[in-house]
């Protein structure tokens, strides 16, 4: 069984079109009729079939060439410091169990001076023994 699904004015048709527009000129992408459609919660042939022009003008859209802005954009700045970020997750990441490694050698040298200590203290020196006779 299908959905009824209400008619939607043509000015919000157009309204959330412009939106999508400008997010995909922000992110240097080209936009679709389904990314129009789902935003406005209708699917792809729906859409296309209620409002043919506005499909139209999308597809005119995605056929001309982008012009590509000159230096990089939000998105770009983004993911570059993403990459950025999980550089030094990783740096941090392998000094950390550098650092755990270092704590684990150092605990069972502690353990073997101390047992060493140990069996040094229960040594009786003979020289200190004839002195006090």
């Amino acid at each position: 069984m299908t959905r009824r699904v209400p008619d939607l004015p043509e000015a919000l048709v157009r309204k959330h079109l412009q939106e999508v527009l400008d997010t995909c000129r922000e992110s240097n992408t080209r936009p679709s009729v389904l990314m129009l459609a789902h935003r406005l919660d209708l699917t792809n042939t729906t859409f296309r079939r209620r409002y043919p022009e506005i499909a139209r003008e999308i597809a005119d859209q995605r056929a001309a060439p982008s012009a590509l802005r000159s230096g990089p954009t939000e998105h770009d700045r983004l993911v570059a410091r993403n990459a950025k970020l999980r550089r030094h997750n990783r740096v941090l990441t392998s000094q950390l169990a550098l650092a755990v490694a270092q704590i684990q050698h150092l605990a069972l040298r502690n353990e073997r001076l101390q047992e060493e200590l140990k069996e040094a203290s229960n040594v009786t020196n003979i020289n200190s023994r004839r002195l006090s006779r």
